[in-house]
């Protein structure tokens, strides 16, 4: 293994900062491993070698260097956000291929950090699902490459479990942060509303996405999610137990958790346990309505971002969405079906600091054409697997994925925290926990392969 590429975002900017390597060499080594890796995964739809290495280069001559966050550090950014010069393309041949005049204001305070974007990474079109293919490419699970890495920020958890880069950004309206991180054994948070600037698609999915980080530790998560948020999710040294609360029933009727799910959500339960916290087994209070208020946002969201774009030009389940979305907007728009749902939820978190569930209630799906099978299908697979991530984004509240425990196949297992508003640095500080109680593995096996 090369000396920097697969170290921690952590490691890198303190070498950075302490003049121990320049962020061109760092750089250079990075852009080396996505050019042998790259191909296996599907993780990047654009990589910038050029201008990274340029960038790279104006940075370790930037007086400040030696106080930045994210000095040096190569990250990848998820394409359906702006990037100055490259267009982003959101997964479709139907968005134009315009350079962006500006960053988006996420990327613009990685880059004030100190971060080099070395790529833009694939997402299924418009983002919609939760496996990532599409014109540009197919996005696999390092730790399986049969497998899909999952979506739809599919591109940015698959460059950074494979060890292209030590960070990557994306963005979650029903899961499309943790359903990858928890495929590819990568740790992430959503954040709650109006932690970190949003500004995705026409309209956020209705208030519903927010951006945030991947990362392969807790550490490198706090680090990212401090630069994005523009404040300081610091570690905490004393750790305050915690009423957590244990649910392993899928908030979609009918959607069975398979074995190893709820395995690791009772295993690390027990951890959590034996450290002191009140554990205790309930299961929220989940409306029986929930999965119609499901795919009503889910699909009106859609039908707002394929606004202006020609049908022809996009796949066929991205245009069935976007019609079944468009007789859901004006109510979605209007009505309260959020808000209730919140004040159903309050009560339980009033009783409970945390929420510990699976992260998935199976593996992700075969790494296959999924844009060219048909919308029922498709929604269907997403709903299988993922019935955990769609409630909290309706909700508005934190929730993270957390490495735990393996698979049959050996690929990662994941289970997820959420916490009312405001307690992301309660969720941190517990992951961190979980991460101390039982590490995981950083990257998957093919980078050392290849490195090797």
């Amino acid at each position: 293994m090369s000396s920097w590429a697969g170290r921690t975002a952590a490691d890198i900017a303190a070498a950075v900062r302490a003049k121990e390597v320049t962020p061109r060499e760092v750089v250079a080594e990075h852009l080396a491993r996505i050019e042998r890796l790259a191909g296996r995964v599907g993780a990047f739809r654009a990589v910038r070698a050029e201008a990274a290495r340029a960038e790279a280069e104006e940075l370790g001559a930037r007086p400040d260097l030696g106080r930045l966050q994210l000095a040096g550090v190569p990250v990848a950014v998820k394409d359906n956000l702006a990037v100055r010069g490259e267009a982003h393309r959101d997964g479709s041949a139907a968005t134009p291929d315009t350079p962006a005049a500006e960053d988006h204001a996420t990327v613009a305070r990685l880059r004030a950090a100190g971060a080099v974007v070395v790529g833009l990474t694939n997402v299924p079109e418009l983002c919609v699902f939760g496996t990532t293919e599409g014109v540009y490419g197919t996005a696999r699970n390092p730790w399986d490459t049969s497998r899909s890495a999952g979506g739809s920020s599919g591109g940015s958890a698959a460059a950074v479990a494979a060890g292209l880069v030590p960070l990557a950004l994306g963005n979650d309206g029903m899961g499309s942060l943790r359903i990858p991180a928890a495929n590819c054994g990568l740790v992430t948070l959503k954040p709650g509303n109006g932690v970190v600037p949003a500004g995705i698609g026409n309209g956020d999915w209705f208030g519903m996405a927010e951006n945030g980080p991947l990362a392969t530790t807790v550490e490198d998560l706090r680090l990212m999610l401090s630069v994005l948020a523009d404040t300081e999710f610091a570690r905490r040294e004393e750790r305050a137990p915690r009423r957590i609360a244990v649910a392993l029933r899928s908030p979609l009727a009918g959607v069975r958790v398979s074995a190893p799910y709820a395995s690791a959500v009772r295993d690390a339960a027990g951890l959590l346990a034996g450290a002191g916290h009140r554990v205790r087994r309930a299961e929220p209070p989940y409306p029986l309505s929930l999965g119609v208020t499901s795919l009503q946002h889910w699909t009106a969201g859609t039908a707002v971002d394929a606004e202006g774009l020609d049908p022809a030009l996009l796949a066929r389940r991205t245009r069935v969405h976007a019609a079944v979305g468009r007789r859901f907007v004006r109510s979605v728009r209007t009505g309260d079906r959020r808000e209730r749902l919140r004040a159903r939820l309050t009560p339980f978190f009033t009783e409970h600091d945390v929420l510990l569930t699976p992260a998935l209630a199976r593996r992700s799906p075969r790494a296959d054409a999924w844009h060219e099978r048909g919308w029922l299908r498709n929604v269907l697979a997403n709903t299988a697997y993922s019935p955990f991530t769609p409630p909290w984004n309706l909700a508005g509240w934190p929730a993270m994925a957390v490495p735990f425990g393996t698979l049959p196949s050996g690929a990662p297992c994941a289970v997820q925290l959420v916490g009312r508003p405001g307690t992301e640095a309660d969720l941190l500080a517990l992951a961190e926990e979980l991460e101390g109680l039982r590490p995981w593995r950083r990257t998957a096996p093919l980078a050392e392969e290849a490195a090797g």
